[in-house]
């Protein structure tokens, strides 16, 4: 019997080891550490923009104070939003969602060292992700229009991240655009004036059914009739 005593101490030497070594039983992982800006940029003053307050630290986590994270969805600009992403994605930067952006695949989906939650996109998700935000950083859609009058994905989709069967409602248009009794004053031909886009004889019809946000806009009504009619976001304005 006493034998048996130090092989079966032994065993549970060895089971308790990584425990002891670590110290405790629950241990957590580790969280991300702030994304420091001074990792490309020694001279952190030299692309703040002219007249910004001097900043002390060099975290994300230094803007946030004045430049909060939009988890409600709102339909205001968020200008400071907007030119991060733009002057980190390509065609002019070229960094990953991820190196700044905490993501749980199926979980979750923040900001690295801020507490909050997008949405919870899985690997198929956030490659649509990758996507949409490469066309709204550069190309010539709605999209990209949209990003350079400081427009990002909440303004239109709300505080979810937008998947691949999500479509923008009027409503949502017309907080910026609208309403659309103004809209139609807007667009009046000088001439043709039954012409109207947004003054449809077919009645009230879905925004998207022209503007598209991703993808490219085309005149609904040229399915139909011959006339003259431009829209913004055709790939013709491709940059």
């Amino acid at each position: 019997m006493k034998k048996l005593l130090f092989p079966a101490f032994l065993i549970a030497s060895l089971f308790f080891l990584p425990y002891i070594l670590v110290g405790d039983l629950s241990v957590e992982a580790a969280k991300p550490e702030a994304v420091s800006c001074k990792t490309c940029h020694a001279d952190l003053a030299s692309v703040l923009p002219k007249g910004h307050p001097p900043v002390a630290e060099n975290s994300l986590a230094s803007c946030m104070p004045c430049h909060p994270s939009d988890f409600e969805g709102r339909a205001e600009k968020n200008l400071f939003a907007t030119r991060m992403h733009m002057a980190h994605l390509p065609p002019r930067g070229s960094l990953d969602c991820t190196a700044c952006h905490e993501w749980m695949p199926g979980k979750s989906f923040g900001l690295i060292g801020r507490e909050g939650s997008w949405g919870a996109p899985d690997a198929k998700d956030m490659d649509f992700l990758r996507t949409i935000f490469k066309s709204w950083a550069g190309s010539g859609y709605m999209d990209h229009l949209h990003a350079a009058a400081g427009i990002g994905c909440t303004q239109c989709h709300g505080k979810e991240l937008p998947r691949a069967d999500d479509t923008v409602e009027n409503d949502r248009c017309l907080v910026c655009h609208g309403p659309m009794d103004q809209l139609a004053q807007k667009t009046e031909p000088k001439e043709f004036k039954d012409r109207n886009p947004h003054k449809s004889h077919l009645g009230d019809i879905a925004c998207t059914v022209c503007h598209k946000g991703h993808a490219e806009s085309k005149v609904y009504c040229l399915e139909c009739h011959k006339f003259d009619m431009k829209i913004m976001g055709a790939v013709e304005a491709k940059k």
